[in-house]
């Protein structure tokens, strides 16, 4: 048991270590995480139900987590060559789809829950 903690500990530093790492050096995780705020801000304060609420939170929280994956990619491929490469490119282009498809969701989520507002 004390094995699991100090593993849950160290995962939980390394995590952290990645979130920081990533706030520091990409403009686009900031952009997200203050978007984020500002969406969870008015999810909070909007007279819609705690589904919804946790629904529009989720899915914010999955687009910066898709924007560390894509970070992650980034470096990692920049890591292996500084040339171009069609491969090196379809890989980050693929990573930065999935940043644009986690949005969409987070986007139309909330143009559900707006629209349900105006009904």
């Amino acid at each position: 048991m004390i094995y699991f903690f100090k593993r849950l500990r160290l995962r939980i530093i390394w995590s952290w270590a990645g979130v920081r790492e990533t706030w520091k050096g990409e403009y686009s995780f900031r952009s997200w995480v203050w978007a984020n705020l500002v969406s969870a801000g008015l999810a909070l304060y909007l007279p819609i139900s705690v589904a919804e609420q946790a629904l529009i939170i989720a899915l914010g929280i999955l687009v910066m987590a898709f924007e560390l994956v894509n970070t992650a990619i980034e470096h990692t491929v920049d890591y292996i060559s500084e040339e171009q490469h069609a491969l090196a490119g379809k890989a980050k282009d693929a990573g930065s789809a999935a940043v644009f498809l986690s949005s969409l969701a987070a986007g139309a989520a909330w143009a559900v829950v707006l629209a349900g507002l105006i009904i």
